[in-house]
């Protein structure tokens, strides 16, 4: 029996990337039989799934392809090196006149044409399809295989907010939402694969409208009532969503829906109304804390968190201080926040921007700052808390030590045996940092 030859995925940016890795692996197993690894030197085939969404995330790639040229094609001509993602869909052609080593390159919505363009690309003649076909994606992929108890489900696809600052309408096209029994499907398959949660992805995942089966359409709220009628799944989370398309019924199905996670990742991206316009977000900051106010009042222990640029051009003082207080209004328990990245093509890269790079770097620094001080006020509330925390598995240091997700998305460490992974167990909060926690568990009781 021969070997089976390998492939190396290495997964830059957003949970939608990681999806798709894990989708590809899935079609090239099938297809062509390659066992996926971790260590890219015995690897036959080497890709890399993109991000585009700032300057030094695009960069990025190009460094890591270099290293690959370098380190494995130059030894072993045969190997491939393909490039999917975002990056792959932005650049195409150009990205292999950079890169002239790179045999395939591929867009977010083109996975499921990989046998094709691998076997292009093993005849030495470079395969590039960036095309997008939108749903068919989905209708060709393989059954999916779950790799432990959490898994990402893709429920839509693309944008069609066009906030002035954004490539991912140019990267992953307009708005496309899944059929409603093809999503349920997909769920219930992993779930029979011993998944507890699922997370439900999308570009801008409130705005799924998926075909229902007697030719009606589904949002997200029944989305969310159906999947979580499947008794073997015990969480359900979404990610990421728009405060415009936030509809009065998710926010009942906050209240009405107890498998759905008390948490929220809502961007807001700026406090400034004045900056806000200029984004093209359409709302106002008081909007969304007025949206924010209604989540809570359905679900009382929700965590929110959120994401926020600095540096857009033409933020004065004034805008940023304007963020600074919705950041306090708001209460967040954790941002992800960003300097400004002007990407090509946007509305946005066209802005004057005066601002100087150390004001802009003061700004986040001082944002960071009292975002990390808001995370350890959150944290700390928790010590002594029960908490029920789903086991995903060994952490990361210690021996005999487990680590699982509260529903609020904080991860705790705790001492306890490997096969408690994929149950839901009870823990007490013995210790918080600002991003994780310490716990033992309740005596002995759990839920298989």
């Amino acid at each position: 029996m021969t070997t089976p030859r390998k492939l190396h995925v290495k997964t830059l940016g957003c949970q939608m990337n990681v999806y798709d890795s894990q989708r590809i692996a899935d079609v090239l197993a099938q297809s062509h039989g390659l066992a996926a690894t971790d260590d890219p030197a015995e690897a036959d085939v080497l890709l890399l799934n993109t991000c585009s969404i700032r300057e030094k995330a695009q960069e990025k790639v190009f460094s890591e392809l270099g290293a690959w040229w370098h380190a494995y094609k130059q030894a072993r001509p045969e190997v491939i090196i393909g490039v999917g993602g975002c990056v792959a869909s932005q650049e195409g052609e150009r990205l292999r006149a950079r890169a002239p080593y790179v045999d395939l390159v591929f867009g977010p919505q083109t996975i499921h044409r990989l046998p094709l363009l691998l076997n292009q690309a093993q005849g030495r003649r470079a395969a590039v399809d960036v095309s997008f076909p939108e749903i068919e994606k989905f209708d060709h992929l393989p059954l999916p295989r779950a790799t432990g108890p959490t898994a990402f489900v893709s429920i839509m696809e693309g944008c069609s907010k066009y906030c002035s600052f954004c490539v991912v309408p140019y990267t992953r096209g307009e708005e496309f939402s899944r059929p409603l029994l093809d999503v349920l499907t997909e769920i219930a398959v992993y779930t029979e694969q011993g998944v507890r949660e699922v997370t439900l992805l999308g570009q801008n995942v409130n705005a799924y409208r998926g075909a229902t089966p007697r030719g009606g359409v589904a949002d997200l709220a029944e989305l969310i009532g159906q999947a979580a009628q499947i008794d073997a799944l015990a969480r359900i989370r979404f990610t990421t969503s728009h405060p415009v398309e936030f509809t009065d019924s998710l926010i009942v199905a906050y209240a009405d829906q107890p498998k759905l996670a008390p948490h929220l990742h809502l961007p807001v991206q700026s406090g400034s109304d004045r900056i806000l316009r200029a984004m093209k977000r359409g709302h106002t900051a008081a909007e969304y804390l007025a949206k924010i106010e209604r989540v809570r009042a359905a679900r009382p222990d929700l965590s929110l968190t959120t994401d926020i640029i600095v540096g857009f051009p033409g933020e004065t003082e004034d805008d940023f201080a304007a963020t600074l207080a919705l950041v306090e209004a708001a209460g967040f328990d954790e941002a992800f926040s960003f300097i400004y990245s002007a990407r090509p093509g946007t509305p946005a890269a066209a802005l004057a921007d005066d601002t100087p790079a150390e004001v802009k770097k003061a700004r986040l620094a001082r944002l960071q700052a009292l975002i990390e001080r808001q995370s350890k006020a959150y944290a700390a509330a928790l010590v002594g808390s029960v908490q029920t925390v789903l086991v995903e598995g060994p952490a990361k240091r210690g021996e005999g030590q487990l680590h699982g997700r509260l529903g609020n998305n904080r991860v705790v460490n705790f001492a306890g045996p490997e096969p408690l992974t994929g149950h839901l167990v009870d823990i007490q909060i013995t210790a918080a940092s600002a991003h994780t926690l310490r716990g033992e568990p309740v005596g002995s009781r759990h839920a298989a």
